[in-house]
């Protein structure tokens, strides 16, 4: 077995403390550090993956290039680390228990008892190592969902425990997430609650190497101390991780306590390089200092929840730091649109985004939003539903066929323009059968995507089961909406276009799940410039 170092994040007292921003903030460090570096996320929730989730249930779901849907974390982990994630990246215990019944079914187990102890267990501790036998990677971090306590945790934090003995204690890492809290009537930080997660992860026979601390205040040498005696982990473990004013400042924050120089020493790893991280912090300059605004509205029918479109949001802020612009961004509920109203919440803005989504709640709203930003002028991008809902106002408002939809919202529509794609109509089950993953992409020479991307072939990311009905190609490029992006094998058109309208851009794929820090999606860079040119 490769020398694989493996690190486990654990999060403690509360949720949604950020052990994700934390994961890829320490990758980031170590692969800046000369080292190769993945992240995985292990969910203890009984989906098999997240795809047939509501996104306000759990946000957005994130999409890899093998087809993997996936949980939002790995969106952060790519945008860190610049490097794609892949199906071994996330597992959530439906996978893991979907496994051991498929084996119990098959025989595999020999007539024995299966138990969770050890066949489930050994699952997860096989899921782990998957990354780490490929002998690509130095370091695997593993982000353990949830919060320490919670039952549906308790199976992924035994596996930590037996893979601390099965590999040596040199060669895994326990860094465990928890909060602070300041009581303000009192004027005090309060270390108890740490404690008492310690306590309890302890219980389960795994102490914490570090400790990292959320915190709305610093944290000072005699908390550290504290926390030291009582948690029984070295003082120079105890790391501050202190409320940043952007997500992009945690690796610096991280740097400056120390936390990838505790990592090595406890991992026995030794490197002459320290993390350079000259082209991040370009970025981050660029970002907080932008040299103008520029006002992009998002409709989307989920926006009541920031997670639901996270990788939309980053992927705009990435173009905007690029840009030296800020971008500020207009959440817009497509079921508030209407004809009445439009003008009123629209004018003002100087692009807008239409989001993905599923079903016919707000499609109306949408096709409204779509129609007034075509007529005057205003930069367009349409993602996934939101072309859909492009090549659907266009048939109706220009071509004048009213009964135009997608029969996703209207089985008995005359003029489907949108229709369910041929090899999704004998499908019944609705997790992972989707079109997913990457897939390549024609641009037609002469067109504004071709000239975005700089080159005939791409390939893209998708997530959908509807597509643009060929049948009405020919009128509706007759009429002004161009396809200049097509999938070379299959014909199905990937991007729509409007010749004389300054930028109206509508594509069937998810550009936003391939943005990064490092490098923002051209097609986000192009959209957020010609936003400004309009607001010029």
């Amino acid at each position: 077995m490769p020398n694989t170092k493996y690190i486990f994040v654990t999060g403690g007292v509360s949720s949604s403390l950020g052990k994700g921003i934390i994961a890829a903030s320490l990758a980031k460090l170590l692969q800046s550090s000369g080292f190769s570096v993945t992240i995985q996320k292990l969910d203890p929730y009984i989906n098999v993956d997240p795809g047939t989730l509501n996104p306000y249930e759990h946000g957005e779901c994130f999409v890899t290039n093998d087809g993997a849907e996936t949980d939002l974390d790995l969106g952060h982990y790519e945008r860190f680390l610049n490097i794609p994630t892949s199906q071994a990246n996330n597992v959530t215990t439906g996978r893991i228990y979907q496994t051991v019944i498929n084996k119990e079914r098959r025989g595999d187990y020999l007539g024995k008892t299966v138990q969770i102890i050890p066949h489930i267990t050994n699952e997860i501790k096989r899921r782990i190592q998957i990354l780490g036998e490929t002998g690509e990677y130095d370091i695997v971090i593993t982000e353990i969902g949830g919060t320490v306590g919670d039952i549906e945790s308790l199976p992924y934090i035994e596996s930590v425990r037996q893979l601390k003995w099965d590999l040596g204690r040199e060669n895994t890492l326990v860094v465990h997430l928890t909060l602070i809290p300041y009581l303000a009537a009192a004027k005090e930080l309060k270390t108890k609650p740490t404690q008492h997660s310690v306590k309890e992860l302890m219980e389960s026979g795994v102490s914490p190497d570090i400790l990292v601390c959320r915190t709305e205040h610093h944290i000072g040498e005699d908390i550290k101390r504290k926390l030291a005696l009582f948690c029984n982990v070295d003082k120079e473990a105890i790391i501050e991780s202190i409320d940043a004013e952007t997500i992009y400042d945690v690796p610096n924050l991280m740097m400056k306590e120390g936390l990838h120089t505790v990592v090595l020493k406890k991992l026995g790893l030794k490197t002459e390089e320290k993390p350079i991280l000259t082209a991040w912090n370009k970025f981050l300059t660029n970002y907080k200092n932008p040299k103008e605004t520029v006002e992009i509205g998002l409709v989307g029918k989920y926006i009541e929840l920031q997670d639901a479109y996270k990788s939309i949001l980053e992927a705009l802020e990435h173009a905007g730091a690029h840009n030296q612009l800020r971008v500020n961004i207009h959440p817009i509920h497509s079921e508030d649109l209407n004809r009445k109203n439009v003008e009123e919440k629209l004018k003002d803005l100087h692009g807008l985004v239409v989001a993905p989504g599923f079903g016919d709640r707000g499609i109306e709203g949408k096709i409204i939003a779509v129609r007034y930003v075509r007529e005057n002028g205003i930069p367009f991008l349409g993602i996934c539903l939101g072309m859909q809902m492009a090549v659907i106002e266009y048939a109706r408002n220009v071509l004048h066929l009213e009964n135009a939809n997608s029969t996703e919202m209207s089985r008995g529509t005359t003029h489907p323009v949108i229709d369910i794609m041929e090899d999704q109509k004998m499908v019944t089950e609705k997790g992972g059968t989707m079109r997913l993953g990457a897939w390549d992409c024609r641009l037609e020479k002469g067109s504004k995507a071709y000239e975005i991307y700089g080159q005939e072939i791409i390939s893209e990311r998708h997530r959908h089961r509807y597509e643009f009905n060929n049948d009405y190609l020919k009128i509706l490029e007759d009429a002004g909406l161009k396809a200049t992006g097509f999938n070379p094998k299959t014909g199905l058109v990937e991007i729509v276009e409007i010749e004389d309208h300054p930028w109206f851009v509508g594509v069937q794929y998810h550009p936003e799940y391939k943005s990064t820090v490092l490098n923002p999606h051209p097609l986000f860079m192009a959209f957020v410039k010609a936003a400004a040119q309009h607001k010029g």
